[in-house]
């Protein structure tokens, strides 16, 4: 069964990235702190993202995050989804229009310019055919940004939520929540590890 995971790194303060992202600037001042797990040489953070990246069969993001990780300073063959691993999954862009030009050509990439649910959509489409594929369940993966995550959330569209938090207080940046939507949730792993406390939970509504 493909699930709809929403997955991203926070920070102890709950932002999502340091002050003044831009560009040239993805994470913000001080952002860079929240990725450190899945740099580590920790054994759990290596099998935590190893695993996260094998259940990908599509990763959903919005437009600016997009623009960040195909910008200059954006994700290169060592460092992105899925690199270093067997594989990358298919990419769905929610936006308004579709971009010029890309950088990174040679990701999977598909843009859907009709709103969040239908790109949602479109995702569990290409994970579901991945899964057909390779003969095991993959799932869809809502990597970001915020505003993504918070309206996926918002309209009843995840079924699971993970966070890494990161022990770092940031003070300011983008949060993850703004007067979200109320969810109930179930509490399904906590593991701590060196750099982070990765915390699963599944969402009930």
């Amino acid at each position: 069964m493909t699930r709809i995971i929403a997955d991203i790194s926070v920070s102890l303060d709950g932002f999502v990235t340091g002050p003044d992202p831009g560009p040239d600037n993805g994470l913000g001042t001080g952002g860079e702190a929240l990725h450190t797990w899945a740099f580590s040489d920790d054994p759990e953070d290596r099998r935590i993202l190893s695993e996260g990246t094998a259940r990908s069969g599509a990763v959903v993001l919005g437009r600016h995050l997009f623009d960040v990780v195909d910008g200059p300073q954006g994700w290169d063959n060592s460092v992105g989804y899925g690199a270093g691993e067997v594989g990358r999954p298919a990419f769905v862009v929610v936006t308004s229009a579709p971009p010029a030009s890309l950088r990174t050509t040679e990701l999977d990439w598909t843009f859907v310019t009709t709103g969040l649910p239908d790109a949602v959509a479109t995702a569990r489409e290409k994970a579901e055919a991945a899964a057909a594929a390779r003969g095991k369940d993959l799932d869809v993966v809502l990597m970001g940004g915020s505003a993504t995550i918070a309206s996926a959330l918002d309209a009843g569209l995840v079924d699971m939520l993970v966070l890494h938090l990161s022990p770092v207080v940031l003070g300011g940046g983008t949060p993850l929540f703004t007067r979200a939507a109320p969810r109930t949730l179930v509490q399904r792993g906590v593991l701590a590890t060196s750099t982070a406390t990765h915390l699963t939970y599944d969402v009930l509504g």
